[in-house]
């Protein structure tokens, strides 16, 4: 197996599992890019606990899935995003207004594209999940 993008495969991963109704998942090789975007994740609510496993290689993460996954995957290239051209990416990406959310990374951290509006920053979008 070829790990060309590490984000890809744990999006795929939880993909997986939360279509085949499993609790938790493992994710490897662990990343501080997944971490974040789990985090955004877990603050809107699409996943529970997730814990970080130290193997002596590239780490694994371990994370609590609760059924609200839909669909969520990559987006690639990563496009950049001004802090006013969010609504064209949630037109492209998201199924409808309100639902679902986009993963941007910003100078100020991994965050939803709500907190980027926000906040009134933009950034590189990494991933959408609904």
């Amino acid at each position: 197996m070829v790990l060309m993008d590490t984000l890809a495969n744990a999006l795929a991963t939880i993909m997986n599992n939360e279509m085949r109704g499993h609790k938790e998942c493992i994710i490897y090789p662990a990343s501080k890019l997944i971490a974040s975007v789990l985090r955004v994740m877990q603050k809107e609510g699409y996943i529970g606990e997730f814990e970080y496993i130290d193997d002596g290689r590239g780490g694994k993460l371990r994370v609590q899935l609760l059924g609200r996954i839909n669909k969520c995957g990559v987006i690639k290239p990563r496009y950049s995003v001004k802090k006013d051209g969010f609504d064209e990416w949630e037109r492209r990406y998201l199924p409808s207004r309100e639902i679902g959310i986009l993963v941007v990374s910003t100078p100020e951290g991994v965050l939803s594209h709500k907190e980027a509006k926000a906040k009134g920053i933009g950034g590189v979008l990494l991933a959408y999940i609904y």
